[in-house]
This record gives structure tokens, sequence and C-alpha cells, in this order.
């Protein structure tokens, strides 16, 4: 079998083809590695005297950028901090009245008079809590990032679009950029811009520009062929075929762009507050949090998420109208909503003098949600207390402990309520040979390879694997699904966390997201395949994967830490929180965008719903499933350096450790690290879904 071939063939097939030889000699140097490590250390530990000083390079790299460039970043800084300060004042100015009307304005030419409706309700919560003046100050934010970020993202999607040795360049700036976590980079900015609101801007554009990117570079090569001709004969210079032909037309693609930069924007307003030094949302939330004020947390996380919600539908309703309207109209037919809308705030402006109630919320009208909820989730825990603290208990000791350590040390008496004896360790390798041979015996080649590595994983565990073995499983997995590339980019990504010392923290970060993906993947699509087969189901779920998508990932971890304080479990189900809505989103999606020739053809012979779901749907669907893997994934981890902050000790802590204590190379070393498992997993699973559509282009030729 040729690399082409090998590249080519379903997933399945290229297991089959690889077993005999292949897998069985990693199978087998696995296992010698496993009985070797015992007596050569090394094998466990990478050795010291092997590492690479990169921490020291990385620290001396920006202690010379420091030295040389530290006055044209504060240059910069004051440059920002005038429109900064310029537009925080205007929306304090603006009278809460103007504002609501503006923004229910712009949502219903977006959707309509329902979203008018749910953004006037949401603007009041933010009144009637009392956090409006904070609410401006993350706004503030928002709008200056924002555009920040969409002209610096267009113009990279435009050269990217136009030239592809700079497109090639590009896309691992941009993986890089979306994988490495915010906060790796806050101490490089802390370094150069000094303290203050312009360096949670600069973070904020970092952290929201490779979105638009993507969708320029998309919106502009999906424009069909005969409109770029059609141009092209009426004699358009080049500027004018972009201009007047090819932006129009890519348009819709381009707005969902600055949809998805707004959304990403928005999510590192606390963690902008961490180090803007605003009294805005983020800080609430960060400051009510570290004081165990659960109820004010939650009550200021809220109002972030409706935030999200209403500046996710408005960009993304506009993108979906763009196009609809491009019939010639007079000036007013065009603007005459927007003028009237103009003409109103004016008034509103002026009559504030009149009837002080439209700029200011009355005091007496604020009603305080915080001490409800603090009463009712103490309620909560003290009544259900020997539940959660059962679940929690079970499922570190029977499961995140093991796959963590290995069977044979998670089990004792304190654990599992007995110690290993030798046949134990005996019937757990016969039932696993026995799974593998069962798979055997059915075709399901790939099925039995996972048994068996699964097995080994499970007794030995995940941080006490030699690092010789799991570098060969992961490397020769990598070649048979990817080919050479695939291999070369894992070996070189797997030898940067040996060579940097951060294969342990590595491993520990693998564990956590190994169950978390898991778990979201299986919650999520199961739900995902429900909503596909009931619309009310479907409407119910969507709220709630809005508002857990919409959330700041700090906010999920409130009521996981008030139920069962902290530590991995607590960091486990804030992951699963953040991490299932994609799996759902893309399993649902898959299933209702089916091909309705397909199922009128299964329905035709008589299949029934069961057999229409699980013979028809799924296989068809699973290219849009396992696209929500791969989303799972990143979610996962990009969730892992919030999750330390309830008690990990995985790479998301060094990350931590590396910006409190002002190491730039510490820190942005662990966020490497994380961004190369990612990027990794990412890899896997789009070679894998190469695979899968190969073989249905093969199935139905």
């Amino acid at each position: 079998m040729s690399q082409a071939d090998v590249a080519a063939a379903p997933p399945t097939a290229v297991l089959r083809g690889g077993l005999r030889w292949g897998w069985s000699g990693v199978i087998i140097f696995a296992l010698v590695c496993v009985f070797a490590q015992t007596s050569l250390g090394w094998l466990k530990t990478y050795p010291a005297s092997l590492q690479l000083p990169v921490e020291a390079w990385f620290n001396a790299g920006m202690d010379w950028i420091i030295a040389n460039f530290r006055a044209v970043f504060q240059t910069v800084t004051l440059l920002f901090t005038y429109p900064m300060g310029w537009v925080r004042e205007t929306l304090h100015w603006l009278p809460w009245s103007g504002f609501v009307l503006i923004m229910a304005a712009m949502a219903f030419k977006a959707r309509g008079v329902r979203l008018a409706a749910f953004t006037v309700l949401s603007l009041i919560y933010v009144l009637v809590v009392g956090l409006w003046a904070e609410a401006m100050n993350s706004l503030a934010l928002v709008f200056i990032s924002v555009p920040l970020a969409v002209l610096a993202g267009f113009a990279l999607g435009v050269w990217g679009y136009s030239s592809a040795r700079v497109e090639r360049a590009l896309n691992p700036v941009l993986d890089i950029a979306q994988t490495v976590p915010a906060f790796a980079y806050l101490l490089p900015i802390l370094l150069l811009f000094g303290f203050g609101p312009v360096v949670g801007l600069v973070a904020s554009v970092l952290f929201a520009f490779p979105p638009m990117v993507r969708n320029t570079i998309l919106g502009l090569r999906e424009v069909p062929s005969d409109i770029i001709e059609s141009g092209q004969m009426s004699g358009a210079t080049r500027a004018q075929l972009f201009w007047m032909v090819r932006f129009p037309a890519g348009r819709r693609q381009i707005l969902i762009g600055v949809n998805q930069t707004t959304m990403a924007s928005l999510s590192m307003v606390i963690i902008a507050s961490m180090i803007g030094g605003t009294a805005d949302i983020g800080w609430e939330v960060l400051s009510t949090m570290r004081k165990a004020e659960f109820g004010s947390s939650l009550v200021a996380g809220i109002v972030i998420a409706l935030m999200a919600m209403i500046l996710d539908r408005v960009t993304f309703g506009m993108a979906e109208q763009e196009g609809r309207n491009l019939e010639h109209r007079g000036f007013f037919q065009r603007y005459g909503f927007w003028l009237a809308v103009a003409a109103a705030v004016i008034c509103l402006i002026v009559l504030r003098s009149l009837l002080p109630i439209l700029g200011g919320w009355p005091e007496n009208w604020k009603i305080d949600f915080a001490q409800p909820l603090d009463q009712a989730i103490q309620w909560f825990i003290l009544t259900f207390k020997p539940g959660l603290e059962a679940i929690r208990n079970s499922v570190i000791f029977f499961v995140m402990l093991p796959l963590k350590i290995g069977l044979d040390k998670a089990v004792s008496p304190f654990t599992w309520g007995f110690a290993l004896q030798p046949w134990h360790t005996a019937v757990f390798v016969v039932s696993v040979l026995a799974g593998a041979a069962a798979a055997l015996r059915a075709g399901r080649t790939a099925l039995a390879v996972a048994t068996v590595l699964g097995g080994l994983v499970f007794y030995v565990g995940i941080t006490d694997m030699p690092w010789p073995a799991s570098v060969a499983i992961l490397v020769y997995f990598g070649w048979r699904m990817g080919g050479g590339g695939l291999a070369t980019g894992t070996a070189l990504a797997l030898t940067f966390l040996l060579v940097t010392g951060s294969w342990d923290k590595a491993m520990l970060s693998i564990h956590l997201a190994t169950l978390a993906v898991l778990a979201s993947f299986l919650m999520g699509s199961t739900l995902g395949i429900i909503a596909a087969q009931n619309d009310w189901f479907s409407h119910v779920m969507r709220p709630i994967n809005d508002t857990l998508q919409t959330m700041p990932p700090f906010v999920l971890l409130i009521p996981t830490v008030m139920l069962f304080k902290i530590g991995d479990f607590t960091a486990l189900l804030a992951i699963i929180s953040y991490a299932y809505v994609p799996a759902f989103r893309y399993a649902e999606h898959g299933l209702r965008h089916v091909s309705k020739e397909a199922v009128e053809a299964a329905t035709c012979i008589g299949a029934t719903p069961m057999q229409l779901l699980l013979q028809v749907k799924l296989p068809l669907a699973l290219p849009n499933i396992m696209l929500g893997l791969n989303q799972t994934i990143m979610y996962g981890i990009a969730m892992l350096v919030i999750a330390a902050l309830v008690g990990t000790s995985d790479l998301g802590q060094e990350v931590y450790v590396g910006l409190s204590a002002g190491n730039f190379g510490q820190g942005f070393i662990a966020g490497i690290g994380m961004a190369i498992i990612a990027i990794t997993a990412d890899r896997f699973c789009r070679a894998w879904q190469r695979n899968h559509e190969t073989r249905l282009q093969k199935g139905a030729s």
C-alpha cells in the first residue's frame, strides 16, 4: 500500500491493513516500555539532560524587545487611551432610554419584533440589577476592539486570499492565536503596554481577529465564477472588480466573520478586566467570585450573557439579510428609518432634563436578586449534599483516578473497597483480549485496536504511560490517518513537550481533556439527536445552549464550585457545561440536513423510525457529527486554562503561575503546549473526516 493509498483509504481499512505489522509492533513496543520502566527510569521520565532552556530563550527575547521597543508600545497605549475614554464617556452621557432605543432599532432591522422585544427586556434587566454603568464600560471595550479586529482581520484575509503563500503562512498563526490561552499572552502585553484599559483592548483584538481572517478568505473564495466573468467582461479594473463585484458578492460570509469577531471580543471582557483596571462587568464577576458572593456573580454573569446574545443575534441577523434589498431606492427609503431613530434619540436627550427618569433609572426600581439566589443555593447544597458527594466520589474513584494514574494504583480499600489482586489483573486482561477478539471476528479491526490500547492506557494510566510508548502510539496513528505530514507534525509537537519539560503537565491536561471531551461529545450528540427528532425539545434546548455558549467561562465555574468545591471533578463539570454545545448543534444540524431523497428511499422500502435513524441518517450525518467532535475538543482545551482556577495542576495552572510570577517563558511555553494539544487533535479529526468522505465517495461510485 503506497503512502497516497494510505492517506486516501477509509480509516477502518487503513487500520486493518496496518494491524498485522504496524499496530502489533506498536502495541508490543508499548508493553515492553511499560514492563521496563521500573528498571529504566528514563522511560518514565524524560531525562533532564536532554531538555533545552527554551524558557530562558523566551525570557531573553522578551527582555530584548522591551529594551528596544518599549517606547513604541507606550506611544500606542497613549494613542488608544483617548478614544477609549471618549467612547466610555459617550455611553455614560447617553440616556439609558436613548441607548435602549438604538439597540432595539438595530434588533428590529436585523431580526424583527421578537428580537427587539428581547433586547429591550434584556437591557431593562441590566438597569434593574443596577449594573448599567459597568455594562457601558464593557461595551466601550467591545465598540473599540471589534472595529480594530475587523479591519485587521479583513486586511489579512484579503492578503491571504490574494496569495496562496500568504494563506499557508497565516494558517498556523491563526491556529496558534485561537488555541493559545489568552492568559498566556497577557504577560507580554502587560510588559509591553503597561497596566490599563489599553491592555484589555490589545488582548481582545489579538483574540478576536482570526475568525474575521478565515471568513474573509472563505467569502471571497466562494464568489461564483460567472459573477467574476461578468465583471471582467464589463471592463472593470482590478480594484473595481474587487470592491464592486467580489466584495459585495462575498459580503454575507464576511459579515458572519464580523459576528464571530464580535462574540470573541465580548468573551474577553472578564479577562480584560483582570488587567485593564476598569470597573466593568468582568471585574464585577471576578470580584464577587473572589468574595464567594455567588449570587452577585451569577447576576453579573447573566448581564454578560444577555449582552452577548443581543450582539450575536443582531450581527448575525444583519449578515443573513445581506443581499436581500439590493434594489435601487431613494434616500428616504434607504435611511428614513434611521433618521427617525436619530430624531427620537435627540428628543430623549432633550427631554431628560424635564423627565429625569429618561436619563437615570430610579434607585427604588432596582431589585437585589443576589440574596435570594444565595439562599436558594445554600438550601440546595444542604439538602442534596450526600447525593452530590456520592456522585463526585464515584466519578473520581472509578473513572478519573484510574485513567489518570492507572487501575493498578487506583484500586485500593479506600477507593474501591478492596486491594488489587493478581487474579483481578488476569480477569481484566482476559476481558480486554476477549473484546478485541470479538471485534476482529466481526471485522471491526479499528475497534479491536482501540480496545487493546484503551485497556492498556486504563490499566497503566495516562500520566504513568512511558513517554516512548505514548510517542509511538500517537505518531503511528498520525501516519495511518494522515500520512507522513501528520506523523511528522505529531512527532515535532510531542518533541516540543518533551524538550521543554512540559510532558508531565501535558499528560495531566490530556487526562482531564480526554474525559471532558468524551463526556461532552456523548452528551451533546445524544441530546442533538433527540432535538433533531423533536422540534419541541430543540426549542427548549436552544436558549439553554445560547446561554451556556455566551456565558463567560468564568461564570460556569460558580455553580460547580458551589456544589462540589474545588478539584478535578469540579473542573470536569465546568468544561462539560461549556464544551457539549458544539456537539449538540452539529449533531442536530447534520441530522436535519440529511438528503431528503435518501430518507424517502429508506421510508419507501419500509424502514422503521429507528432503522431510519441508525442506518440512514446517522451514517450520512457522521461528517457533521465528527466536525462537532472537532469543535468539542477545541472548546474543551480552551476551557482547561479556566478550569485551572479551581484546583487542577496541569498546563493551565502553569499559565497562571507564569503570569503571577512575571515569568513570560514559563507561561508562554505552557500556552504553546495547550495549543499543540488542540492543533494535533484538530488535525487528527480532519484526517478522519477526509478519510470518511473518501469512503462515501467510493461507495457512491
